[in-house]
């Protein structure tokens, strides 16, 4: 197959752009709104929006270098229609991606859309293709998929753990931000946890790994977990796992308080 350049696609070249902007001032407003109420998952994108610079351009020109990302983009794929055929999903052998996916999702509670609303905070740049933002989605809506393969729970920790992975994966700084101020902030407040050695494994397990973002998920959610960790050289996440107990007690916590407060104001 032909490999198209990093600034062309389907014949049509892909203008050069200057670099996005990093703002510093509107990433540290995002952060201290995200310390405030660390379920406003709006912040999360406005970190990585203020701070991300040229990450996504590169991404996105290592993603169409690759036979996988040439396909997807030609087939103009919605990764969000495969993960909400719930029907599919929970028809697969327990055990496989998709399976353990669906289950991850009613546990949770948790639709595959679920982070397009706090996404749509940030505009659309209206300079991009549209195998750009295809791409853009789909790097989106990966991020459960990676929480199942990973094995990185949804527990702050587990959150922090998987953005690690992520900076090494992607290399955007505003991720990489929220990761050193959340070790810092859940080294406080879990002072039993070793925070920085978690985040150092995320960080670990991220450069070892194969580059998710280019993954065909949708040819690997009928295949066995163990097979598309073994697939993705996905280690597994030791020094979590110690830790995990430590960070669910916190989170049950935290949610009865949250809880309460609730109840509180609407008495």
């Amino acid at each position: 197959m032909t490999i198209a350049s990093p600034t062309e696609f389907d014949g049509k070249l892909v203008a050069k752009r200057k670099r996005k902007r990093i703002q510093p001032l509107k990433a540290l407003r995002a952060i201290r709104a995200l310390i405030a109420d660390k379920e406003d998952t709006s912040q999360v994108f406005r970190i990585i929006d203020a701070l991300s610079g040229g990450a996504n351009d590169r991404q996105f020109q290592r993603f169409v270098k690759t036979e996988t990302g040439q396909r997807i983009l030609a087939e103009k794929r919605n990764l969000i229609t495969a993960l909400s055929d719930r029907d599919y999903l929970s028809s697969l052998p327990e055990g496989t991606l998709g399976h353990t996916y669906y289950e991850f999702m009613a546990e949770e509670n948790l639709t595959a859309d679920g982070l397009v609303a706090a996404s749509e905070v940030i505009p659309e740049r209206d300079d991009r293709t549209e195998a750009e933002r295809i791409f853009g989605y789909r790097l989106r809506d990966q991020h459960d998929l990676w929480h199942v393969s990973t094995g990185y729970g949804r527990d702050g920790l587990g959150e922090l753990a998987l953005l690690a992975f992520t900076y090494a994966q992607t290399r955007n700084r505003g991720i990489g931000f929220i990761v050193l101020v959340g070790a810092r902030i859940t080294r406080k407040n879990l002072p039993q946890v070793d925070a920085w050695r978690i985040v150092r494994e995320g960080f670990r397990n991220g450069k070892r790994a194969a580059w998710l973002p280019e993954t065909d998920w949708e040819a690997m959610l009928s295949k066995p977990l163990s097979e598309v960790r073994a697939l993705l050289k996905i280690e597994d996440p030791k020094a979590y796992r110690e830790a995990e107990p430590h960070s669910l007690a916190a989170e049950a916590a935290f949610k009865a308080m949250r809880a309460e407060q609730q109840q509180k104001q609407a008495a």
